[in-house]
């Protein structure tokens, strides 16, 4: 079964940027979906990024397109997330999400981000 392990998280000032990573062990990383969510306080979890198995395919929701940048390295078996121009409300904590061939998911334990001044 992959496990995976999100690290990169930290506290950033408004403008600021931070890089996510994701590194995944076991199983074939290769074949795999990627998503990033969030949750904040007091919010249900809420998709990120996505990208497909091979990197030539990303999706973002609304409220980031344009200001982070979902990418993989299918050598490293990680997961990235670049974040650029950070808001307060982009403060949550971050999962790393994996979508299996046969249909299964794994989430990561999360990297807490907290942008404020």
């Amino acid at each position: 079964q992959v496990q995976l392990l999100e690290s990169g998280g930290g506290l950033v000032q408004p403008g600021g940027s931070l890089t996510l990573s994701c590194a995944a062990s076991k199983g074939t990383f290769s074949t795999y979906g990627m998503n990033w969510f969030r949750q904040a306080p007091g919010k249900e979890r809420e998709f990120v990024a996505g990208i497909n198995w091979s990197g030539s395919s990303t999706s973002y929701a609304d409220s980031v397109r344009g200001r982070f940048t979902i990418s993989r390295d299918n050598a490293k078996n990680t997961l990235y997330l670049q974040m650029n121009s950070l808001k307060p409300e982009d403060t949550a904590v971050y999962y790393c999400h994996a979508e299996l061939p046969l249909g299964g998911r794994v989430w990561g334990q999360g990297t807490q981000v907290t942008v404020s001044s």
